[in-house]
């Protein structure tokens, strides 16, 4: 690496502990955008995959440094670290809905699942996944997905996300989401079909 602007994006990168967009090293750095962009593509040679332990990634709007996937189980050993627990189904599928219908109250993310959200929606919370994002015209709290969301599933914005039409629901599984939406209505009105 030759370049001092290349350099010195990397010591940022390296500092920061959230993705840094390229107006945010050029702010910091006092670069322009082309000189920016020069160094960042030699930061992508320096540290593409395969030559390096650590890689520049394009997460979340910006750029971070993270450590090859190669490297992973010693870094476990050495650090000790415990990770989160896998989440569970409940709070994947709260996470989906949050991620496509954000922002999003927990009352409505409890009639799409049909059952109540507020553990999932706290765990989520708690893991710094979604976040309040201002109130409803009920007076309901809104949620919307953060930058970590972001960066834990490589996102590099939520254009990215897949686009749900590609999967079609097989005849049983649109049979319980239809059972399901019935039941959730029929509670809310109060009534049971016979």
């Amino acid at each position: 690496m030759s370049s001092e602007l290349a350099r010195t994006l990397e010591a940022l990168l390296f500092l920061s502990s959230d993705p840094l967009s390229a107006e945010e090293l050029a702010e910091a750095t006092g670069a322009g955008d082309l000189d920016i962009a020069g160094a960042l593509a030699e930061l992508q040679q320096t540290f593409a995959p395969g030559a390096r332990g650590l890689l520049l990634r394009e997460v979340a709007g910006g750029y971070t440094l993270a450590s090859d996937p190669l490297a992973e189980d010693a870094a476990r050993a050495l650090l000790g670290r415990t990770r989160h627990s896998a989440l569970t189904p409940a709070q994947l599928e709260t996470l989906a809905i949050v991620a496509y219908l954000q922002p999003v109250s927990r009352p409505e993310i409890a009639r799409i699942r049909g059952v109540n959200a507020e553990s999932p929606v706290a765990t989520l919370l708690d893991r710094s996944l979604i976040s309040e994002s201002g109130r409803s015209e009920f007076g309901a709290v809104l949620y919307t997905t953060t930058s970590l969301f972001l960066k834990v599933f490589d996102l590099r914005s939520l254009e990215d996300l897949p686009d749900p039409s590609q999967w079609d629901a097989t005849a049983d599984e649109a049979g319980e989401l239809r059972d399901r939406l019935l039941a959730a209505g029929e509670h809310r009105a109060g009534t049971t079909l016979e």
